[in-house]
Formats: C-alpha cells, sequence, structure tokens
C-alpha cells in the first residue's frame, strides 16, 4: 500500500536519501586505495619541508597509476545504478546492481582510464613546458588547457557510455567527445553542476562520503540520457521519412514495370 500525504513524502524523500547514501559509500568503499594513496601523498604533510615536492610529486604519481584501475570501473559501477534510476526502475538492489556494473564494464572502464590517463599526462606536461616561454608558447599551453577540459567535461559522457552501449573502448572515447562537442550546453550543464555539487561539500564536508559522488554521475547520466532520447528520436524520424520516400517511389517503379511488358508486346506485334 502505497502512502500519501506528508507521510509518503518523507517515507519517499528517506527511500532516495538511503540510495543515494549507498551507492555513493560502495563507490568510496571500492576506491579506498586510491584514496589511502591520496591522503598518504598529498594531504599528510612531511617531516622535512625540502621533501614535502618530493612527496608530492610521488603521491601524484601513485594516484595516477592507481585511478584507472580503482576509480574508473568503481565510477561506471556508480552510473550503472544512477541509470537504472534515470529511467525508472529505481528499486533495484543496490549491492547487487552496483557490483554487477563493476564486473561486466571492469575491463572497458579500466583500458578507457589508461588512455584518458595518458593523454591527460601528456597535455599537462606539455602545458608545463610551454607556459613559461614566449607569447606564442603561452597561447599553445591554452590551447591545450582548452583540449584539457573538453576531455574532462568529455568523461561525463564516457562514463554514461559505458553502462548504456555496448562499444569498443574506442568508439566510447570517440563518442563520448563527439557527444561532449556537439551538444555542448548539455555537456556544459554536466561539468557547472558538477562543480556546484563539488562546492557546497567543501561548505558540507559530511556530504563527500554520502551524496557528492553519486549526486554528480545522476545528473550526468539524466543529461546524457535527454541526449540520446534526443538523437533517437531525430534518428526515428529520419528512418520515418526514408520509409515514406520509398513508398512514393515504389508505385512509379511499378507502374514502369507494368508498361515494359506492354511495350514488348506491341513491338512483337510488329514483327508479325
Amino acid at each position: 500500500m502505497e502512502m500519501r500525504g506528508m507521510m509518503g513524502g518523507f517515507y519517499r524523500l528517506s527511500e532516495w536519501i538511503m540510495r543515494l547514501s549507498v551507492t555513493n559509500l560502495l563507490w568510496v568503499i571500492t576506491t579506498l586505495p586510491f584514496w589511502f594513496l591520496f591522503y598518504a601523498g598529498l594531504l599528510v604533510p612531511s617531516a622535512s619541508e625540502e621533501l614535502v615536492m618530493d612527496q608530492i610529486y610521488t603521491g601524484l604519481i601513485l594516484c595516477i597509476a592507481v585511478a584507472p584501475f580503482v576509480v574508473f570501473p568503481a565510477t561506471s559501477a556508480m552510473f550503472t545504478t544512477v541509470r537504472k534510476w534515470v529511467m525508472g526502475d529505481v528499486d533495484v538492489p543496490l549491492i547487487k546492481t552496483f557490483f554487477r556494473g563493476y564486473k561486466e564494464n571492469y575491463k572497458v572502464s579500466m583500458l578507457g582510464g589508461i588512455i584518458y590517463t595518458l593523454i591527460f599526462v601528456i597535455i599537462a606536461l606539455d602545458i608545463r613546458f610551454y607556459i613559461n616561454g614566449s607569447f606564442a608558447a603561452k597561447m599553445i599551453s591554452y590551447v591545450f588547457a582548452g583540449i584539457a577540459i573538453l576531455l574532462f567535461v568529455s568523461l561525463f559522457n564516457f562514463f554514461s557510455m559505458v553502462v548504456h552501449y555496448h562499444m569498443k573502448t574506442l568508439q566510447l572515447l570517440k563518442n563520448a567527445v563527439f557527444i561532449t562537442i556537439g551538444r555542448p550546453f548539455r555537456s556544459l550543464s554536466s561539468a557547472i553542476a558538477a562543480a556546484g555539487i563539488v562546492w557546497i561539500s567543501t561548505k558540507f564536508t559530511f556530504l563527500f562520503p554520502f551524496f557528492t559522488a553519486v549526486a554528480i554521475a545522476y545528473l550526468s547520466f539524466m543529461n546524457f540520457y535527454q541526449i540520446y532520447l534526443k538523437l533517437k528520436e531525430q534518428q526515428e524520424r529520419q528512418e520515418q521519412e526514408r520509409l515514406e520516400q520509398e513508398e512514393r517511389e515504389r508505385p512509379e517503379a511499378e507502374r514502369k514495370d507494368s508498361e515494359q511488358p506492354e511495350e514488348a508486346e506491341g513491338a512483337a506485334g510488329a514483327k508479325k
């Protein structure tokens, strides 16, 4: 029996709080190796100030090395769960759905994570090389920074596509970038929403372990799903127009086919 009124509203709110917090906690747990290295390498102060930069570089390198194998599969698993919610299946078993998505999408998300990470590292090295040069060199560094922002925004579409399509890794990467460029307002709105959620979470830090990541994933997939529906509608309309065009051309082709035997019969009669 469905609860109505104020009590029903509180019950549905509590259900959503439970869904969001459990899924976010699962993501945090499955990414613990990354956060441990992040904390140990970047946040724990070194005993000697001279070793601070070495510690930061070491921690950063370790985090970059671990991210494709830990963060990317866990994020794909989280997107698997929020995909169900966005598509209307809000009562799915959270733990089972999360780890099924983790297992099914591990390979493709890991490979995508390796490619993304390598590209980001190369871009970061290029920016560092050009930023202190001449005016033209600085302009080149700004171009690389723009490419890095584009790729970062495309990550939202990449994770959405990983859980929504069955494609090879390179196809997913290419299509994620194309959708980001082709639908800039939707893609930018996902990035802006993510930045807003992170900013709010810095003010209320208890949100990080319970809501931050899953809220970003939910809004990102919701935006992607709107893009998907628009593209599907456009494709169906084009297919319908093609079928109507074929229907209009078919009677004319049939009429021409029926005229050819009559002409052949007339020619045969003339020979006689």
